[in-house]
């Protein structure tokens, strides 16, 4: 695949992820990431990068009913948009839902897992702050 550096941060990245303009059909994006074998045989996760800046980055994720992502946090703050199906986001302090058509926002650095509730699709938005880049 083609190379190039970014400007900014003379970070590498893969240019067809960092495009001016990008578009997506996500059930098209949703129903291929459930072919994939992490899906199928695998974790019952999959997840594929659709847009990737040094300081910015949207993920689709597909989880199988009960499948979870073990405790994580992110340096940056983070949004997820569930598409289809049903998450829950387990917080140190709390458990928060976010059924299909769903935004939630969450600030930098707080731990938590992420568990399907049933058969779930979500955008993952991560922002890093400038001077973490």
């Amino acid at each position: 695949m083609d190379r190039h550096e970014d400007e900014d941060s003379g970070l590498t990245r893969l240019p067809e992820l960092a495009q001016p303009l990008l578009q997506f059909d996500l059930a098209a994006e949703i129903e291929h990431l459930q072919c994939e074998e992490s899906w199928q045989r695998g974790s019952g996760r999959s997840s594929k990068t659709l847009v990737k800046h040094p300081d910015f980055r949207i993920v689709l994720v597909a989880m199988r009913r009960n499948t979870e992502i073990k405790e994580h946090r992110a340096e940056g703050r983070i949004s997820i948009q569930t598409i289809v199906g049903h998450v829950l986001l387990k917080l140190p302090q709390q458990t928060v839902e976010v059924p299909a058509d769903h935004l939630l926002a969450l600030d930098r650095c707080i731990t938590h897992d992420v568990e399907a509730v049933e058969e779930s699709a979500f955008l993952l938005t991560i922002c890093w702050p400038k001077n973490a880049v």
